[in-house]
């Protein structure tokens, strides 16, 4: 048993709560051993509307809110990331798409893991394999 975290959480606010954390760092490195990427460490960090805008047009030069940015940070093959998460967005989708917060909050979270694996989502087809691996994940860990 490999005692060095690799998945950690951070929170600009702490006006919600995301429950089961050992299991759900443990479920994400297990996403990236299925799918064969090496992991050194993931830093997810649960952020405002505003404070995603403000780092998608920082960085991205994009001026649109968006429900999760992923930024790969290392340039070997194990993978260092930070990926920032707006609680704001995925309350919001979550309506949208009929769907409990909790729920979408870890399709944004295995989203973000499986950008890092290497799936895109810019093409129909990307995003259709995506939303599969979306779903298959989302499934295996609410089981």
């Amino acid at each position: 048993m490999n005692t060095m975290n690799k998945v950690y959480f951070f929170f600009e606010k702490r006006d919600f709560l995301l429950n089961h954390r050992s299991e759900l760092k443990q479920f994400i490195e297990m996403v990236f051993k299925r799918e064969k990427k090496k992991l050194k460490t993931i830093n997810y960090v649960f952020v405002s509307d505003k404070r995603l805008l403000e780092i998608n047009r920082q960085f991205l030069n994009h001026d649109y809110y968006t429900d999760i940015i992923t930024f790969e940070l290392s340039h070997t093959m194990e993978t260092e990331a930070e990926v920032y998460i707006s609680i704001d967005r995925v309350k919001e989708n979550a309506k949208i798409q009929k769907t409990s917060f909790k729920e979408e909050l870890l399709r944004v979270i295995f989203h973000g893991a499986l950008h890092l694996c290497g799936f895109a989502d810019k093409t129909a087809k990307d995003k259709i394999k995506m939303r599969e691996k979306e779903e298959e994940y989302l499934s295996r860990y609410l089981g």
